[in-house]
């Protein structure tokens, strides 16, 4: 019987990824760690459609493919739409990324209910219908891996950012639940907090030196660090249910 020579295929080639709010700061910085990776990226925007394009300029500079998306994930009727259209031209969603979120910064006393409605309406009901939508594909085709971006503000709370670290701490109970239904389904739920990073969403709400005081490196994190730890985590087989914090501050 002959001898075959090993496959040259990567195992990822045909492996398929979505990130939401890939446009920019992390959500661009975890497509170019896939693509990276081997893996087809699914580039997903709402607004920002110049931006997320050069997000997709990027992923082919590092010999990477993919394709932009966009959608509300407010509406659960154009997030199950995106859905649909990556299984039409990718036949499957291995691994979804929800990290498209939005800022805020308010007092709680002071916070209007306009605000308070636009942030928990993307961070928390957007991610949402993201997992939702998401995990209903990844049941017919024998799992897959979603990954929730989260916040420290959300485990600990921070004063002026009520409403965001609501928005975050809604999303623990989310994956931990969601983790428990869909495990049966071979779906991995898991969270990570990627820490401080300098992108336009953190904006002039990026902390001082002196306020890093809290992290016992006295440094934030490194944001192709956190990248590439997220893509390796979301491909661990045996993980899901569990908070990652991705800097040195003590949960």
């Amino acid at each position: 019987m002959p001898v075959l020579p090993p496959s040259t295929q990567d195992p990822h080639e045909d492996r398929t990824v979505l990130v939401t709010g890939g446009s920019g700061g992390i959500g661009r910085g975890l497509c170019l760690a896939f693509a990276r990776a081997g893996w087809w990226v699914g580039v997903h925007y709402f607004n920002h459609a110049q931006e997320a394009a050069q997000t997709l300029a990027l992923v082919s500079q590092v010999h990477g493919q993919g394709a932009l998306y966009q959608a509300d994930i407010r509406s659960g009727h154009e997030v199950q739409a995106l859905i649909e259209a990556i299984e039409r031209q990718r036949g499957r969603l291995d691994v979804l990324l929800c990290n498209a979120g939005v800022a805020g910064g308010q007092l709680i006393v002071s916070c209007p209910e306009e605000e308070w409605k636009r942030i928990i309406d993307t961070n928390l009901t957007g991610t949402y219908h993201c997992m939702k939508a998401a995990a209903t594909s990844m049941m017919t085709q024998g799992g897959g891996s979603i990954v929730v971006i989260g916040s420290y503000a959300g485990v600990q709370g921070t004063s002026g950012q009520g409403v965001y670290a609501a928005s975050k701490a809604g999303l623990t109970g989310l994956v931990k639940t969601a983790a428990r239904e869909w495990g049966p389904h071979n779906i991995r739920v898991n969270l990570v907090c990627p820490g401080w990073q300098r992108t336009g969403m953190a904006g002039e709400s990026f902390p001082s030196a002196q306020r890093l005081r809290d992290h016992v490196l006295e440094r934030g994190s490194n944001l192709d660090d956190v990248a590439r730890t997220i893509c390796h985590l979301a491909q661990l087989s045996d993980v899901s249910g569990q908070i990652w914090n991705l800097d040195s501050r003590i949960l």
